[in-house]
């Protein structure tokens, strides 16, 4: 499998302009997050409808996953999807970024931006996208296997969802943050893959990053308390090979720096009294 290239980049999307936008459309950086990590039954409520839109929508790109198709119109299904249902997608114009959701290809670990690139049979792609409604985001992500991939892509894709939801089911108040990661680190290593820990999960509610950081290794820092009503994002990347990275040119797209697979699945998520409920899903 040849090394991902970039490919040219498509106009920026226009967004209708009674869709309300987030604090950072247009700056160079959002304002520092100063509010809680807990939030209220309020705000709960509305990161589920900003979830759930998200989740539909990476679905609908999901589905267009196949060979042939560039990312370039996988951007364009996801960001019609959110428009019509009134939401906004919260990576456009995100400290300048120029699409509405972000697809990693193959050794691509995150950030990879929507182009002219066709995706390959064989090809597994990340489309990570995020929905802003009501004040509020919903960020959710998967990894798609492009026609027919190999056995070893297809067990990195499924392992990898399946350490999130370990990882999801770990959650409860009263843990360490840290037992996140322990869970998804301990599985990993079972298959010999790397768990990338330069990118984190995140908090997330009004903000889109709020400042509270969520590893997906076993940090002996991340001694932090879960609590009711915290909101953050679990979002594992794994890779078959090493866990270090080199930037693209664009400051966004990071790659395995051995060029091997990579695949991460997230979900936007709140501690309940029971452990976590997931408020990206469709």
């Amino acid at each position: 499998m040849a090394p991902l290239v970039p490919g040219t980049l498509s106009p920026n999307r226009s967004v209708p302009s009674d869709i309300a936008r987030p604090e950072y459309v247009g700056k160079p950086r959002p304002k520092p997050y100063h509010g809680s990590d807990v939030q209220s039954a309020e705000t709960i409520e509305k990161m589920r409808i900003a979830g759930r839109i998200a989740a539909q929508a990476l679905a609908e790109v999901g589905r267009a996953a196949k060979p042939g198709v560039t990312t370039d119109e996988l951007d364009r299904i996801g960001h019609e999807f959110l428009c019509d249902h009134g939401a906004y997608p919260s990576t456009l114009g995100y400290k300048g970024y120029p699409k509405s959701l972000c697809t990693s290809i193959n050794e691509v670990i995150c950030h990879g931006i929507p182009d002219s690139t066709v995706l390959n049979d064989g090809d597994i792609v990340n489309v990570d996208i995020t929905a802003f409604i009501n004040g509020v985001h919903g960020d959710t992500n998967a990894t798609f296997e492009v026609g027919e991939v190999s056995e070893e892509a297809h067990l990195l894709v499924e392992r990898t969802r399946e350490a999130l939801d370990r990882a999801i089911k770990a959650v409860r108040p009263g843990r360490q943050i840290n037992v996140i990661g322990r869970v998804i680190e301990s599985y990993a290593k079972r298959f010999g893959y790397g768990v990338v820990r330069v990118f984190t999960g995140h908090g997330i509610a009004t903000s889109f990053h709020s400042g509270l950081i969520i590893p997906h290794y076993d940090d002996a820092r991340a001694t932090r308390l879960l609590e009711p009503g915290m909101t953050f994002t679990i979002e594992p990347m794994l890779t078959l090979g090493t866990i270090e990275h080199r930037m693209w040119d664009d400051n966004w797209t990071a790659v395995t720096a051995d060029g091997k697979l990579t695949a991460q699945f997230e979900h936007t998520m709140v501690v309940t009294d029971q452990g976590a409920e997931l408020l990206t899903v469709a």
